[in-house]
């Protein structure tokens, strides 16, 4: 699993469709117009006329625009009455706007190639726009009203709203959904982090057209705002873009504060009987934070027993070794109030024991022992080869940008980051494995085990083995 997936950030994109068109605006809604990895180490620190920072990457190569932007708030801002909101506000932001409604907002997209995009996580409200340079103008100014002038129509909340009801609906008959819901309510009691970003069936409904107005004025701030800009555009110019775009927004937020959390009931298991042809195992507990010393230790070590797909220890020994699985993951989520490992997989129903037992072994195994030299040789050879497919294209690099500063890595990272993968020693891996990998485990298992509890489960109940603690993904 790739880091800062802690809560998914692209969603539904607009693309243009006339047919002289067709193929720019799928390069722009892709980001398949490549860019020169090295390009990417060039990062300009801009300060608008108005006072709004963001990083430049100058690439004059490519006909493309790419802005990513985020804002450091998100659906944990949302009370439990109110789950959704701020996923349904994403999902309406490009659906009118100022004086377009949602047909014409649509049309102007489209006709002109461009992509707009926005998507809701715990702590972000994240956006991207990708337009070829000669549209720029336009994109430029259907970005700002989105942001400044959402209409959120009533007949198109019911219409989204409806959607989004849809989806909720179906994800009470899916195994990841419920394994995942149960997951957070069972780890974070009480906390924001337990509302389910995407909403409730419950509480989507009561969502009005005031709740997303008020919610976008509080969440879209300059105080908050992290940007991102790649393209054949110069410091002077990226200002005079930043303040045209983002320049109207209130200049501070009124959030409220998010305590921060440690995953509870570590230790246990919660089994949901649902009859569906494969089970899910959840698996997880407390990580390390982005910013601790001992991160990048923890990001190669993760890679090492989960997070390296083919060659880690879990795909090994669950897959390969038994055929339990297609896949098996391991990922850290370092999140504003929280750290967390999660590891997880999808079997057949009378296989899922067997897998999470294996599971459970791999990590009590790497706890205890740590991994061998030529693990992390190749995990060090891989991990500092592969770092510039992240800036290969223009959308790729923009979207690197804006994590860097939400993470606060400095603007110096790129350069300095395969030195750091590189200064992990083996005893620092068992150091951070013991740190993170030998404490409890939260485990939820649904679908048809055997050792799922009867009809109507959910019960939680102590865990057959208490495996280890925590992790995900960064740079």
């Amino acid at each position: 699993m790739m880091a800062f997936l802690a809560a998914g950030r692209m969603p539904a994109i607009a693309i243009g469709a006339l047919t002289r068109r067709v193929l720019p605006a799928l390069c722009v809604a892709a980001g398949m117009v490549a860019a020169p990895a090295q390009a990417a180490t060039n990062i300009e620190r801009i300060v608008s006329p108005g006072g709004i920072e963001a990083w430049l990457v100058r690439e004059a190569t490519v006909p493309l625009v790419a802005i990513d932007f985020a804002f450091t708030h998100g659906s944990a801002q949302v009370p439990a009455d109110k789950a959704g909101l701020a996923s349904l506000m994403t999902n309406l932001l490009d659906e009118g706007a100022g004086d377009l409604d949602s047909r014409a907002f649509h049309e102007k997209v489209e006709n002109y190639a461009i992509s707009i995009g926005f998507s809701a996580s715990r702590d972000q409200i994240s956006g991207s726009l990708r337009t070829l340079a000669e549209h720029q103008d336009v994109a430029f100014d259907l970005l700002k009203l989105a942001l400044t002038k959402p209409r959120f129509d009533i007949d198109v909340v019911e219409r989204v709203r409806n959607q989004t009801m849809s989806n909720l609906r179906r994800g009470t008959m899916n195994p990841n959904e419920i394994a995942n819901r149960r997951w957070w309510e069972a780890a974070f009691p009480g906390h924001p982090y337990a509302i389910p970003t995407s909403g409730t069936l419950e509480a989507v409904p009561g969502i009005t057209p005031d709740d997303l107005k008020g919610f976008a004025r509080r969440i879209f701030t300059r105080d908050t705002l992290k940007i991102g800009i790649v393209g054949n555009i110069d410091a002077a110019a990226a200002g005079r873009i930043v303040d045209r775009i983002f320049g109207e927004l209130p200049v501070k937020s009124n959030a409220v504060p998010v305590p921060d959390a440690k995953p509870q009931a570590l230790g246990t298991r919660i089994n949901v009987e649902l009859d569906v042809p494969q089970s899910v195992v959840m698996v997880g507990g407390a990580g390390i934070a982005r910013k601790d010393k001992d991160f990048m230790a923890a990001y190669v070590l993760n890679h090492i027993l989960g997070g390296g797909s083919f060659s880690s220890r879990l795909y090994r020994e669950v897959r390969e070794v038994r055929g339990l699985a297609y896949s098996v993951y391991s990922t850290l989520i370092p999140l504003d109030h929280t750290a967390l490992f999660v590891a997880g997989t999808a079997t057949r129903g009378d296989r899922a024991q067997q897998a999470l037992e294996v599971i459970e072994q791999e990590i009590r195994s790497m706890a205890t022992e740590g991994p061998k030299p030529e693990e992390l040789a190749e995990a060090k050879s891989f991990l500092k080869g592969s770092f510039a497919l992240r800036f290969d294209t223009s959308s790729k690099i923009a979207g690197q940008l804006v994590q860097m500063q939400v993470e606060g890595l400095g603007i110096d990272y790129i350069t300095r980051r395969n030195g750091l993968v590189e200064a992990v020693t083996l005893a620092d891996l068992k150091r951070v494995a013991k740190r993170i990998l030998d404490a409890g485990m939260l485990v939820a298992v649904v679908g048809r085990a055997p050792t799922a509890v009867a009809a109507g489960g959910g019960a939680t109940t102590p865990a057959a083995s208490q495996p280890a603690a925590a992790k995900r993904e960064g740079q």
